[in-house]
């Protein structure tokens, strides 16, 4: 098992060590381009062309690692060339494809503070490498730095909407809160904007926005405290009371065939008070066995004929914004009919 282990690792431990051979340590060879790369001036750096074809014949014969050691010491040689932003950006992506992550960022970092940005076929190289870099850093300090970068330079040619939204994600795992709503909110102002994989981002958005502007009085430390103050307002068929026990914000009303993310499982003009004056309401004297640390349910019936049984939803608050509400539990929403 040992020697297999070695045996993997082989090409990347090459890959680490060869960026510190130089250009001219590479040996001769009867590749033209890289004939051409070595008789040009040395005064001056070989244009990107030559750099390029000299690179890719190199890769072609003898491989990644010697690519690698190519561009590293080309960088090294002619630290005054306004390409080598790009060359390190194109090791980063071969240290990136051979899942050494953290080699590949600072070669990315390199190419996006040392460097000045150049386009090469019409794309820029800092976009490029604050792309690769946004798909493998997970420090959210620094991916909004990578961010506020893409805002800054490339405002007419990103996606505001999007940046905002991957903005407020940052901000929250960094517990910068205010600054996550704000972010938030610029995403919101951008309707046509779509989050790729997340279908219902807007919606998510657009609830936990209502929430953190809402005044939270509703929600409870105790969830038997909470459930037992419900069922004595069903019991006396205290409408009021009930009204006021139920979520001010994401408050949902749906079958258990419905999603909650769907727009149709709010219902504004859902009047729960006048089912339960017309209604002789019942409910289990326990929370259903599915009930567990973050969210219940209570199983109630009576309410019509059309559909008896319903089940009210409780669920923990996860908002750490706010310590006095975060852990709390709300009363959440109805799920009618009987459960799958």
């Amino acid at each position: 098992m040992r020697q297999g282990f070695l045996v993997a690792l082989f090409p990347l431990l090459l890959l680490i060590a060869l960026p510190l051979v130089s250009v001219r340590s590479v040996p001769e060879t009867d590749l033209l381009p890289l004939q051409t790369y070595r008789n040009h001036d040395a005064l001056a750096s070989p244009p990107f062309p030559v750099v390029e074809r000299a690179s890719r014949a190199i890769r072609d014969r003898d491989g990644i690692p010697a690519m690698v050691a190519f561009l590293t010491g080309h960088v090294n040689e002619y630290p005054d060339d306004s390409n080598n932003g790009y060359y390190l950006s194109i090791i980063g992506d071969l240290y990136r494809d051979q899942g050494a992550q953290e080699l590949a960022r600072q070669y990315y970092r390199r190419a996006l503070l040392r460097y000045p940005d150049v386009y090469v076929r019409n794309v820029p190289t800092h976009r490029v490498s604050i792309n690769r870099l946004l798909t493998i850093v997970e420090d959210p300090r620094e991916r909004i730095e990578y961010l506020h970068y893409l805002q800054d330079h490339y405002r007419e040619e990103i996606d505001r909407g999007l940046i905002a939204y991957y903005l407020g994600r940052s901000y929250e795992e960094a517990g910068r809160w205010s600054e996550a709503i704000e972010s938030f909110r610029v995403f919101l102002s951008y309707p046509s904007t779509d989050v790729p994989g997340e279908p219902n981002a807007r919606h998510k958005i657009q609830r936990r926005v209502a929430f953190y502007d809402s005044n939270r009085n509703w929600t409870h430390r105790d969830l038997d405290t909470l459930v037992s103050q419900i069922t004595n307002a069903l019991w006396s068929q205290n409408a009021p009371a009930l009204l006021r026990y139920r979520a001010g914000e994401n408050f949902f009303t749906m079958s258990w065939h419905q999603d909650e993310m769907d727009p149709n499982s709010d219902i504004p003009t859902f009047d729960i008070g006048a089912f339960l004056r017309r209604s002789r309401v019942r409910y289990s004297s326990e929370l259903e066995l599915n009930s567990n640390a973050n969210e219940a349910y209570l199983r109630t019936w009576g309410w019509s004929h059309r559909i008896p049984t319903w089940y009210l939803y409780f669920r923990r608050i996860d908002f750490p914004a706010d310590p006095e509400v975060h852990g709390n539990w709300e009363w959440g929403g109805i799920l009618f009919g009987e459960a799958f």
